[in-house]
């Protein structure tokens, strides 16, 4: 027996864990962009009071009247069936596949999340995208950008928002940054609670780690059950013009913005 078996014994181990322990249970394909999306079905390690996945299961790009069905939907229950690696991996054959794209609930937290990265890289070459609210970092392996949703910077604000501790998260940026990891940060402007104000705080943290690193503001979505407002167009550009005076790469998305490309497509 050669003295590398035992690691390959316990390498054997580790991909059976990861195949029964994967949790997508949803998974979309972008024709356009030649992207697949999987979603992770988590428990969060944050409770965000304007968490969009506690009232919609499926990817917005699915819904043509998004804005009246999440202002109106009753809160969602566990999804039903959760793909194994196997199962996964079989809806991408045939697909021209440039990206993957790893989102939540809270990807980070799927322990199949890191074989799957693996072997969707080493089947389609892709470029792998991990959306992550940065509390917990997985193996990165196999990742080559990482999106962190901030949420907030100012610990008491984001105390709020998410019932959780905001230093582990922007400890995280920095250290994913000195990974030499591509690395883009993304905040929900929500009226009311996380203002332009904040926005442009956030900025300024990103400007102290790097100036370059891209910056997305995200317009808010009205939810059910939720007293939150969404803002205007105007004031989703007026948050994006602070963060621009810190930073060289900043752009921003709201409900008024239309859609671009063919129709995603449901694999699962």
């Amino acid at each position: 027996m050669s003295r590398s078996t035992p690691q390959k014994i316990q390498n054997d181990k580790t991909d059976r864990h990861d195949n029964r322990s994967l949790r997508v249970y949803h998974v979309v394909y972008e024709p356009t962009f030649k992207s697949i999306i999987f979603h992770h079905w988590t428990e969060c390690n944050l409770k965000c009071r304007g968490c969009y996945c506690k009232v919609e299961k499926l990817d917005f790009s699915l819904l043509p009247d998004w804005q009246m069905r999440l202002a109106s939907n009753p809160p969602e229950t566990t999804p039903e069936k959760l793909l194994s690696l196997d199962e996964a991996l079989a809806l991408t054959e045939g697909l021209a596949i440039d990206r993957a794209i790893f989102i939540g609930v809270e990807p980070s937290l799927d322990p199949g999340l890191p074989a799957l990265a693996r072997e969707i890289k080493s089947r389609h070459g892709t470029y792998n995208i991990l959306f992550t609210n940065g509390v917990t970092l997985p193996d990165l392996s196999s990742i080559d950008e990482v999106i962190f949703s901030l949420k907030a910077v100012t610990p008491e604000l984001y105390r709020a928002y998410t019932e959780g501790d905001n230093r582990k998260s922007l400890a995280n940026f920095r250290k994913v940054y000195s990974m030499g990891k591509k690395l883009q940060a993304e905040i929900t402007l929500i009226p009311g609670t996380i203002d332009a104000p904040e926005i442009e705080k956030a900025a300024e943290f990103i400007a102290s780690v790097d100036k370059n690193i891209p910056l997305r503001i995200t317009g808010f979505i009205e939810l059910s059950g939720q007293a939150f407002k969404a803002p205007t167009g105007a004031e989703v550009e007026a948050a994006a013009a602070l963060a621009k005076k810190h930073l060289t790469k900043v752009n921003y998305l709201s409900g008024e913005m239309p859609r671009t490309g063919e129709p995603p497509i449901r694999l699962f």
